[in-house]
């Protein structure tokens, strides 16, 4: 039996491959996650772009008690329905932000909230307007309070709403697709299993995707 580690937790592979009693809830869980990374402001510290990287590598796992018998189906499936949680999970975070106003600004820093990332976000927000909402579903952290930022200017809901459809759409089909696809092309043209080389992977994502906004803090700070 093998013993939990809770350095498991800042691995995307742990939640996919997750199992209770024998049963894998890894495509639950997944989904949970990508609601709660706008919805329940966790989004600091949850995977994000590198999980549903490895959702498209590990996709016929996932969607193995829900297999259509064509593997574009199911990928595809896949997508929409990680699509379908990230919005929901901005609507929630757009309906806090518009409800709390500048509570947010008053609270004290907590494990799930740090009141820094919501100012970077109020930033990212001003720069980039209602694009924002699609511009930060591909940037760690400002993902997270995007929508909230659009519910305390009270963002048009109806414009919000299109803006929350477009970059979760996008958002999750490029990054499973991504994943799935570039799985295959290393397995049957290179002979090499991307899923011995996970640990790089993230790390890899993490950078890639993380790397801009240190530099814009660090701008900011000078």
């Amino acid at each position: 039996m093998n013993h939990f580690d809770w350095k498991q937790l800042f691995n995307p592979e742990f939640y996919i491959l997750l199992q209770v009693g024998g049963i894998k809830i890894g495509l639950y869980v997944v989904l949970f996650i990508v609601f709660a990374e706008t919805g329940l402001l966790a989004g600091f510290f949850l995977p994000g772009d590198s999980l549903l990287f490895l959702c498209g590598i590990y996709s016929e796992l996932l969607m193995k008690d829900f297999a259509t018998g064509s593997d574009f189906l199911d990928v595809t499936f896949l997508a929409l329905l990680i699509a379908l949680m990230a919005i929901f999970g901005n609507m929630f975070g757009y309906w806090f932000g518009k409800k709390s106003g500048s509570y947010l600004y008053k609270r004290e820093d907590s494990l799930f909230f740090k009141k820094k990332y919501l100012y970077q976000s109020k930033d990212f927000f001003d720069k980039y307007g209602s694009r924002a909402v699609v511009f930060a579903r591909f940037l760690p952290i400002v993902r997270t309070f995007a929508p909230v930022i659009a519910g305390i200017v009270e963002m048009d809901r109806k414009k919000f709403m299109f803006y929350n459809i477009l970059g979760s759409v996008v958002w999750a089909i490029v990054m499973i697709f991504a994943g799935h696809y570039l799985y295959e092309l290393f397995k049957l043209k290179f002979n090499i299993d991307l899923k011995h080389y996970i640990e790089y992977i993230v790390i890899g994502i993490v950078m890639v995707t993380t790397v801009p906004v240190l530099i814009k803090i660090l701008r900011k700070r000078k």
